[in-house]
């Protein structure tokens, strides 16, 4: 089967992507027409290839999933690109283009720090994300800040496993149940991932690092991990 012929805005596209995973996907793709999970799980060591895809997608490149037949004869998704001419692609979309004056604005609006952990770091350590997952809200033609967060890695990685094992991921797909989420507003929120539990992030730096080591002795004097003292100082101050 002859290799589909690609817009040279769109091979442009591809060309112009760096980040390690979905410039994989995309040299695969373009190579073979399509890459199924098997080969991102076994060629590539991707555990979750959806991620995967979804960073191909954030970057503008539209791709579809579709059935494909294993070795062992059972059937494994597989992702290709949908046709440039059907859907428009966009240079601008997910971390790419516009997204470097977009996390420009959320640095001046909130300071230079991860929206989860509230850890002030260096620009270049902050990773732009959306606040409703991509594969919930879809993409939009009025981007706005506020439709993104900043992350570091850690808190990225967190945010990646929760959404991707929450329900309404994997079925309902309703942007007002992410919009309420703690991912999204962690300052306001009513669930995590569709769980009724509370969470508090807490770092310590720089001068603060000594009351984390008076609080690590502490609780180990008590006989109790960091968090469960923590628990046990804050109901005090509460009662």
């Amino acid at each position: 089967m002859a290799k589909p012929k690609y817009p040279k805005e769109f091979l442009e596209l591809c060309a112009s992507v760096t980040g390690k995973r979905p410039k994989t996907v995309i040299d695969h793709i373009l190579k073979h027409g399509h890459i199924t999970t098997e080969d991102l799980k076994g060629k590539y060591g991707y555990d979750h290839p959806p991620r995967a895809a979804r960073d191909v997608r954030e970057l503008g490149i539209q791709l579809e999933t579709f059935r494909v037949e294993a070795a062992n004869g059972r059937k494994i998704a597989a992702y290709r690109f949908a046709d440039p001419s059907k859907k428009q692609f966009r240079r601008f979309s997910g971390r790419t283009g516009l997204s470097k004056m977009i996390k420009g604005q959320l640095i001046k609006r909130y300071g230079c720090q991860c929206f989860i952990y509230l850890e002030k770091m260096d620009e270049a350590n902050l990773q732009i994300d959306h606040r409703v997952p991509y594969e919930v809200a879809g993409d939009s033609d009025d981007l706005k800040p506020d439709d993104f967060m900043l992350l570091c890695g850690s808190a990225n990685r967190a945010k990646s496993w929760s959404c991707e094992h929450c329900e309404n991921w994997k079925s309902s797909k309703d942007k007002n149940i992410c919009l309420s989420c703690y991912w999204a507003f962690p300052e306001n929120y009513s669930h995590v991932a569709m769980r009724q539990i509370r969470r508090i992030d807490l770092v310590w730096q720089g001068e603060e690092v000594k009351q984390y080591d008076k609080l690590k002795s502490d609780a180990a004097k008590s006989g109790l991990e960091i968090p469960r003292f923590v628990k046990e100082i804050l109901a005090k101050a509460l009662k």
